[in-house]
């Protein structure tokens, strides 16, 4: 909308009416309250004056020629940069229809010809004021629009430095908690991940699972292919692994060198062996060439697995312990096999600690490969 805008006098009027003589009297009258007036005979040429410079207040007769009142005031509302000036009607019509129509049409007023001179006056600053009260609001909404935008644009920039800084973030953590090389967990987040199991399962007196997982022979391998194709073949069994094992909550952890760990919270051991199977099967299918193995063509791994019921003031070492023996147990067995190993409590769990580990019953299983 283009805006009025107030001169050092009281206010811009213009008198629209094609009787000279109302035309003079108003302009004297509202001259000597400190008005600029301005004046026009016709509809025609009110609008063109309306066009040129906008005013603060028309005063506007209906009866004209050519263009009457009511269709000047019509154009006038139906253009947003003159909708919004207030139009006083001024006419000899004195039927309530006339008025009726006048302000359906968009007229802030309406006084009856002939008009006492008070009351021409006083209407006109009562619009006045009212007008000036708009353009203020006006302003102030403009104002608060343009906050309203900038804090908009600071909230969409905080949200999108959050969102950069979280993402960075989580690049962090995944390079903390990753082994560089294969991009599994890393032993140090294996450590952590098993010990927030381990309590979960002690609460809930759940089953919890281990899987020690050694390539065999790696060391002969990377003396015959060198440590480039070492490497590789670590990425490849560490993919074979994770392909494996289906569960959010199934952890693919690089635990040292050639050996891989596998958590699985709440699994019984027949679960576990299940995931075993389907790990050595995934390996298989690489077909990795090891020409250096004593046992087999290709590339193959021996795994010991380990399950368990946590007891209360116990800790992961426990279940490690007992998967490293088992896996010790099937490299006795020729590698390229797993073996199982179950601990059963031989005393009041709650009262078990750490260093009565004889008195865990081992129950041992063997697969050949």
């Amino acid at each position: 909308m283009q805006q009025e805008t107030l001169d050092t006098n009281n206010g811009n009027i213009l008198i629209v009416d094609d009787q000279l003589d109302n035309l003079r009297v108003l302009s004297t009258i509202l001259a000597k309250e400190g008005y600029q007036v301005r004046k026009a005979i016709n509809g025609h040429m009110a609008l063109v004056a309306i066009k040129t410079l906008p005013p603060d207040v028309i005063l506007l007769d209906i009866n004209m020629p050519d263009i009457n009142g009511y269709e000047v005031c019509e154009r006038l509302k139906a253009d947003l940069n003159t909708r919004d000036i207030p139009v006083i009607f001024i006419s000899v019509l004195d039927d309530v229809l006339d008025k009726v129509k006048a302000m359906k049409i968009g007229g802030a007023d309406y006084i009856t010809k002939p008009f006492q001179f008070e009351e021409v006056v006083a209407r006109v600053q009562n619009q006045l004021t009212i007008r000036k009260l708009q353009i203020k609001l006006q302003e102030k909404n403009q104002q608060l629009q343009e906050q309203n935008a900038l804090l908009l644009l600071e909230i969409e920039k905080r949200i999108q430095a959050e969102a950069t800084l979280q993402t960075l973030n989580e690049k962090l953590q995944q390079l903390v908690w990753s082994d560089s090389l294969t991009q599994v967990a890393n032993r140090r987040y294996l450590d952590d991940y098993l010990q927030r199991e381990w309590l979960r399962a002690t609460r809930n007196q759940a089953n919890i699972s281990l899987i020690l997982c050694d390539i065999d022979y790696f060391k002969s391998y990377n003396d015959t292919y060198g440590h480039l194709a070492g490497d590789n073949c670590l990425k490849r069994v560490a993919q074979a692994i994770h392909d494996a094992v289906m569960r959010p909550a199934d952890l693919v952890a690089r635990y040292g060198g050639e050996e891989f760990a596998v958590v699985l919270p709440k699994t019984n051991l027949d679960g576990a062996v299940k995931v075993a199977k389907s790990i050595r099967s995934q390996v298989e299918n690489l077909k990795i060439a090891h020409s250096s193995s004593s046992i087999k063509e290709y590339l193959t791994l021996t795994m010991g697995i380990a399950s368990m019921v946590p007891f209360y003031r116990s800790s992961p070492e426990i279940v490690i312990n007992a998967s490293d023996r088992a896996l010790y147990r099937a490299k006795l067995r020729g590698r390229n096999t797993y073996c199982t190993c179950t601990l059963v409590a031989s005393s009041d769990g709650d009262h078990c600690n750490e260093e009565e580990i004889k008195s865990w019953s081992e129950h041992y299983i063997f697969e050949e490969g």
